[in-house]
């Protein structure tokens, strides 16, 4: 194992092909892809300022170092990579990779990041951009924290445990997500989704959970959600109140109260949803 300490790399393609690398407190400043279609690196306390710094490449560890936000786009195409205590501002990060563990990370400028990705671990990571692990296949996360709309459209095989999502749109188009102990706060909450459950969550969501197949709650609160489960399968426990339930497919609700229920008969057969609340009136 080659050891690089306190390196300055400019130029494009300074550390191409490399195999069998540690490099501690070093900067990649101008230069493109820096460490493309290299393997078995290690980086330490390191900062990388320019573009493509890790395209096709695999087995990298990257530990307490910072991607700026002229790095963007910076990790394409590869395969094996954990990063922990790292700082990655740079927007584009992570396109088609695989097998990817991030570990008390904070990405600030997430846009466009974690697209079309596999085998991915999120702990402790807190992210703000738009368009965030848009179809992706088997995410899983602990205390995860995103604050940008359109997050996981298109997603499948999701596991988050624990965490606050400020996403509007947010699991559009996905199936198999399971989600417990997490906030989420944003417009059309699940729109066109198959397989999602929810358990001991706070959701606030106009318009929220509709157009579901198998959509399943349990044990949550719905907070000043309006015009909810439109066209949905649904089996719902809310122990909150609901503004408004509109036309649900089949299934079940229970909760505390329901402020309107809006049921046309025309569009859907009530008697294919049973709907209770805890209070009579």
């Amino acid at each position: 194992m080659k050891v690089l300490r306190e390196g300055f790399f400019t130029g494009e393609r300074a550390l191409y092909n490399s195999h069998g690398l540690e490099i501690y407190d070093s900067v990649f400043a101008d230069g493109e892809s820096p460490l493309k279609e290299s393997s078995d690196i290690t980086i330490r306390g390191s900062i990388f300022k320019w573009k493509y710094p890790l395209w096709y490449s695999e087995n990298v560890r990257v530990y307490d170092s910072t991607l700026l936000e002229g790095a963007r786009s910076g990790i394409w195409y590869t395969d094996n990579i954990e990063m922990e205590r790292c700082v990655i501002e740079a927007p584009k990060t992570f396109r088609r990779a695989r097998k990817i563990i991030l570990t008390d990370c904070n990405m600030p400028k997430a846009q466009e990041t974690l697209w079309n990705c596999k085998d991915i671990t999120l702990k402790n990571v807190v992210a703000a951009g738009d368009y965030f692990a848009m179809g992706c296949d088997g995410v899983y996360a602990e205390k995860l924290t995103i604050n940008g709309n359109y997050a996981f459209d298109g997603a499948k095989n999701i596991e988050i445990n624990g965490g606050r999502l400020i996403s509007k749109d947010a699991f559009w188009n996905c199936e198999n997500v399971t989600v417990r102990d997490a906030v989420i706060i944003g417009e059309y909450l699940g729109w066109n989704s198959k397989n999602v459950t929810f358990i001991n969550c706070t959701v606030e969501s106009n318009q929220g959970m509709c157009y579901m197949q198998g959509l399943k709650m349990i044990n949550c609160k719905v907070i000043n959600t309006d015009l909810a489960f439109e066209y949905s399968e649904v089996d719902a426990g809310i122990t909150t109140s609901v503004v408004s339930v509109k036309n649900p497919i089949s299934g079940r609700i229970h909760a505390r109260s329901i402020g309107e229920l809006i049921i046309e008969p025309a569009l859907v057969d009530p008697d294919k949803t049973v709907i209770t609340t805890d209070e009579v009136k």
